[in-house]
């Protein structure tokens, strides 16, 4: 019994003790919660940032202007610190300045989301994919920033930092460091030395280095042994649809390229992409091309006729988003190599595979920062088709009819924007590919700013059926310069461009494109997904989605593909025919697809969407040349974890002085011992035999 009670006290002092020492550690660390910048690295270099191993320490120190750099660049008195930098001083020479200084001086960078005096933020190139699209200086001259293709960019998205860099958004997180700062550091700078000071803690340890061949050599042999991976590739899915239904044909699959179908291709970009992980709507760079291009397609499924009533039944109109065109086009490459192995669709999709002399041409709705003032590029004189396009684009721009007011110029020459078709001229420069793009005026492209307030966007909230056309004069809920009218306008445009090229015929109806849905688009993939188009594209009694916006980043294999799941459904609902016909319990195989509806009430549609893969062909190729620059060979290092926590860090004198004392202790305690273990004869005295103690025996 009495052995118990000792076990289970045991275990009450232990837990007590275990209970103590979190109370303590919770006393020692306040958490700091931000986005960590994180590490990618391509075929010829690493860029991002890494903590060390065990996590990187630094004293906080906020700067106000550029000279409270200098205390930290000169010859700090309690190095290494962690300067707190708000957004107009996070510039390119002012990091380059401290990442000259070194990790002796600067251990850890912290951004604070304090935005008044910020003017521009983009970390991009002034030529974004500039060695991965068709190789001319003229497409986007480096030397010149005023005339590229973003003139604010710094380049720090593809630099390669020392120190962990953090990010911190929310204001109350900011007070907490400030106050610390102000509490313990902001005083007798020459005493740091002799005090304790408030210091922060980022661990962000990233476990991959050097480039991708090195990273994946090393991941491949680990894997061979059954170990982890240090590196993964970036990855994700593309999304297509079609208007008209294809001919889901076994024997035509078999036979190769079904040489009678002829596809005008429209495309643009799914993804985006800044410095910070997690962080990054791309608003201006790619949620605005991506709700026209939405737009587009769902106002021609609605004023097409039947496919059997065109001049040419061959025809139709192939919609595809593209995911990681941020990173050298990985989506656009890997579709122009697998229609060039003729493996677009997916043989898993059906039907028979596209080829390029399929496509009749391309039209690529790139950045979209100026929708007033758009101009139609192509690299070579278009063929026929085009250039009734480009027509018939400023035919209904110009409509008094419709009122738009929209000025579309033509630029034919190697300035050619960086988006998607790039990866198809490249391929042929002879390629018959339109951009719709516009002069860049977006100072926060790939950036953490690019967001609602960027465009302007302001949630109209309408609670209208966004489903249904309009007359072109009904906007009387939505400002006629607002955001989503402009969507409207262009979208309509370009709708009504590619209706009379497929059927021959003027269009001259007054029903256009609704505000409504431009409305719902942009406030579902700019501020949340709990959004009543999601939930009208979502199976009925699907689970709630996040109120907050899906993630943009392309990603690696199993992480998140919220924006292409999201795109997906919505191009389903969108482009699909009801069947009425049908009920539930029969609306269960591809490509019938159960879909809530606006009324939530359900209902069944014949859908044409799907996946194509969105990973680099680099990936796919035995003894790919990695440096060779030919596809995009971006990776993702792996890590374990991000975290941030501010503590008191004791003086160097301090730890010093405790040192010291710990080492005479131990000194004088081996001296004792000895000293005892050598006297021990005198100081205790010899103790019986063990059986001596015993009493003698008695008799029975």
């Amino acid at each position: 019994m009495s052995h118990a009670a000792a076990f289970w006290l045991l275990m009450l002092l232990q837990g007590t003790l275990t209970a103590l020492g979190e109370r303590t550690r919770d006393k020692m660390y306040e958490p700091i919660l931000g986005a960590s910048c994180f590490r990618r690295l391509n075929g010829t270099h690493q860029t991002g940032c890494s903590s060390t191993y065990s996590g990187s320490v630094g004293v906080l120190h906020l700067i106000n202007v550029e000279a409270d750099l200098q205390f930290l660049l000169g010859n700090p008195p309690s190095p290494p610190y962690a300067p707190l930098i708000p957004p107009h001083l996070f510039t390119r020479s002012n990091l380059m300045r401290l990442k000259e200084a070194g990790p002796t001086n600067i251990s850890v960078v912290l951004l604070i989301n304090e935005t008044k005096k910020m003017k521009q933020f983009s970390h991009e190139l002034n030529c974004p994919n500039q060695y991965s699209g068709i190789n001319s200086s003229e497409s986007c001259d480096a030397s010149n920033p005023a005339n590229s293709w973003n003139p604010w960019g710094t380049g720090l998205l593809h630099e390669d930092f020392p120190f962990p860099i953090y990010y911190i958004a929310d204001s109350k997180e900011i007070d907490k460091l400030k106050e610390c700062f102000e509490k313990f550091n902001n005083k007798n700078y020459e005493t740091h030395a002799l005090r304790s000071l408030c210091a922060i803690e980022v661990k962000s340890f990233m476990s991959a280095a050097v480039n991708t061949e090195v990273c994946m050599r090393r991941t491949n042999f680990i894997n061979n042994l059954g170990g982890s991976k240090y590196c993964d590739p970036l990855e994700g899915r593309n999304v297509y649809a079609t208007v008209y239904p294809r001919n889901y044909s076994t024997e035509n699959a078999i036979e190769g390229a079904k040489t009678d179908e002829k596809f005008i291709l429209v495309t643009c970009r799914l993804d985006t992409a800044s410095m910070f992980d997690g962080v990054g709507l791309g608003a201006m760079d790619s949620v605005v091309s991506l709700a026209v291009f939405t737009q587009v397609a769902n106002l021609l499924r609605q004023i097409l006729p039947a496919q059997s009533s065109l001049p040419d039944t061959r025809r139709n109109v192939l919609f595809v988003t593209f995911n990681g065109e941020s990173y050298d086009y990985i989506g656009s490459q890997r579709f122009v190599y697998d229609m060039e192995n003729l493996q677009f669709p997916p043989k898993s999709a059906g039907g028979s595979p596209i080829a390029f002399e399929n496509i009749e041409f391309m039209l690529d709705i790139g950045t979209l920062d100026d929708i007033a003032n758009i101009k139609l590029h192509a690299l070579t004189s278009p063929p026929p088709l085009a250039q009734k396009l480009l027509e018939q684009l400023n035919t209904y721009a110009k409509s008094p009819r419709y009122g738009f007011n929209i000025n579309i110029q033509s630029e034919l020459g190697l300035h050619i924007p960086p988006t998607s078709a790039q990866s198809f001229l490249r391929r042929d420069s002879k390629f018959p590919a339109l951009i719709l793009n516009t002069r860049p005026t977006n100072k926060y492209y790939h950036s953490i700013y690019d967001d609602s307030d960027n465009v302007e966007f302001v949630y109209g909230n309408t609670s209208q059926d966004f489903t249904q056309l309009v007359e072109v004069g009904d906007f009387k809920t939505l400002k006629a310069d607002s955001l989503q009218m402009k969507v409207r306008n262009i979208s309509s445009i370009v709708a009504l461009a590619l209706y009379q090229s497929l059927t021959g015929k003027e269009y001259t109806d007054t029903k256009v494109a609704n505000p409504i849905l431009a409305d719902e688009l942009l406030q579902c993939f700019l501020e949340s997904a709990d959004c009543p188009i999601f939930k009208a594209a979502s199976y009925p009694g699907s689970r709630t989605a996040l109120q907050l916006p899906p993630m943009r980043y392309i990603s690696v294999l199993g992480g998140s593909q919220e924006s292409s799941g999201w795109t997906y459904r919505l191009l389903g609902y969108l482009l699909s025919q009801p069947q009425k016909n049908i009920s539930q319990v029969n609306c269960t195989t591809l490509p019938l697809h159960y879909f809530a509806g606006y009324n939530n009430t359900g209902e069944c549609r014949l859908t044409t969407q799907n996946y194509s893969h969105a990973l680099s062909p680099a990936f796919l190729i035995d003894g790919y040349d990695w440096a060779s620059g030919q596809y995009s060979t971006w990776t993702e290092s792996t890590w374990s974890q991000f975290s941030a926590r501010i503590f008191l860090r004791p003086s160097n004198v301090h730890q010093v002085t405790t040192l010291s004392v710990g080492i005479v202790v131990l000194v004088v305690s081996f001296c004792l011992v000895y000293i005892i273990s050598s006297r021990a004869e005198v100081l205790f005295e010899d103790l019986p035999a063990s059986n001596a103690a015993l009493p003698p025996p008695t008799a029975c």
